[in-house]
């Protein structure tokens, strides 16, 4: 819960698409204070720049993670280096782990953000 209002929950994926709840995200997407942003904007992690966090860094969660498609990998430095400097903690995985870990940690009451590639991203 995040105040008064539900956070959505991850209920399903596939290479095309990941589920929060009954709706179905066909593009890369942020999930932050309950609100989905989409399209995000980067469809690889190579794309992605802190100025598509600006979100994340206008409201710190607890910790980000970073669904980085079908394999674990990391952004480029100067993502990194934002989101180290904002001190904000962050996780880099696969996006279905981080599905599934983000579920988790909402389950727990931990306030948690996701910024979300397709499992199918490059």
């Amino acid at each position: 819960m995040l105040g008064d209002r539900r956070v959505p929950l991850f209920r399903g994926y596939d290479d095309g698409y990941m589920q929060l709840d009954d709706r179905k995200l066909g593009a890369g997407f942020v999930l932050h204070q309950g609100e989905v942003i989409s399209p995000w904007g980067p469809e690889n992690l190579a794309d992605i720049r802190p100025e598509h966090l600006a979100q994340i860094f206008a409201t710190p969660p607890e910790v980000l993670l970073i669904g980085t498609g079908r394999r674990t990998k990391f952004p480029a430095g100067p993502v990194m280096q934002a989101l180290d400097d904002a001190h904000i903690g962050f996780e880099c995985m696969d996006s279905r782990a981080a599905a599934r870990t983000y579920n988790i940690l909402v389950e727990e009451g931990r306030n948690v953000s996701v910024a979300m590639l397709l499992p199918a991203a490059r």
